[in-house]
């Protein structure tokens, strides 16, 4: 399966690790209806009516343009232990088989941008060798948003358990590789790292221009139903009216400059082009991907 297309002058990969699904309850404010009449864009590929669940891939991102490879967002990651979202403990993917695949070599990476610092954006940042962690890009820049650090830092004000653990195996054994960045941070000619607050803290969106645009959004939108209905909370948001507000203008500003539109989560081809249409969104296109 080609996994990667053309945007521009830059190249894009898609990098599967796995997948899960989840109840609709984590849209408490979607009515049930929605789903109903939504069904002919979201079935079967991103929702299942008869479970009532809908579809979370698990993947990264590998752009390579301006000379750079970066790797955008690193999934969960293999060993981990995550009690407080068992689902994603103890996995044991493919995921370096499946890089190595398209022909991305870890110690020839870049840069790696987390998006945020949620468990299921930064695993891949380490693995674990002969009982410790290590960076899985050694020669990398891991570009960090200082907001989401200061937040869910084991001393910070949204630590918890669980993020303590993260940032005790996937954040600090890249310390000497990590930067911290708090305002618009131009990565090279075609890559700029906008905030972009609500999801967490310190969420923020990839945007490239390399002659065809594209926007890498993270946790913007974590399902289609958000294209129709970006009102909509997700209940992984932090803040979710802050989440609605940063989702309509990045829909918007992608709309207006035909950018292609790349969730962390969509499953199916992964990301797409978007039209307004009044106070809702439509897929105009989908990128060039096979499905999955």
């Amino acid at each position: 399966m080609n996994d990667r297309t053309t945007l521009g002058k830059a190249t894009i990969t898609r990098v599967f690790e796995s997948e899960f699904d989840v109840g609709t309850g984590l849209f408490a404010d979607t009515p049930a209806q929605a789903w109903v009449d939504e069904a002919d864009f979201l079935v079967p590929t991103f929702y299942d009516p008869g479970t009532g669940r809908w579809r979370v891939a698990l993947q990264s991102w590998v752009v390579e343009v301006d000379g750079l490879t970066v790797v955008v967002d690193t999934g969960v990651g293999n060993d981990r232990e995550r009690p407080h979202f068992p689902a994603l403990s103890g996995l044991s993917t493919d995921f370096l088989g499946a890089l190595e695949r398209a022909e991305v070599s870890a110690d020839e990476v870049d840069v790696v941008v987390n998006t945020h610092l949620h468990t299921d954006h930064v695993g891949w940042n380490t693995r674990l060798v002969d009982g410790e962690w290590v960076p899985t890009f050694p020669n990398a820049r891991y570009l960090m948003p200082e907001a989401d650090y200061r937040f869910f830092a084991p001393d910070g004000p949204g630590a918890s358990d669980g993020s303590r653990i993260v940032f005790q195996d996937s954040v600090f054994p890249v310390a000497d590789q990590t930067e911290l960045w708090s305002e618009d941070l131009q990565i090279s000619e075609s890559l700029r790292l906008r905030p972009a607050a609500g999801h967490t803290p310190g969420s923020s969106v990839l945007w490239l221009d390399a002659g065809r645009p594209a926007v890498f959004v993270g946790d913007m939108t974590h399902c289609p139903i958000q294209i129709s209905r970006p009102d909509d909370p997700c209940g992984f948001d932090v803040d979710a009216a802050a989440a609605a507000v940063t989702r309509k203008r990045v829909f918007t500003e992608a709309s207006r400059s035909r950018a292609a539109v790349i969730p962390a989560h969509y499953p199916g081809h992964g990301g797409a082009t978007l039209v307004a249409r009044g106070d809702r969104f439509e897929v105009d296109d989908w990128l060039e991907l096979p499905g999955i």
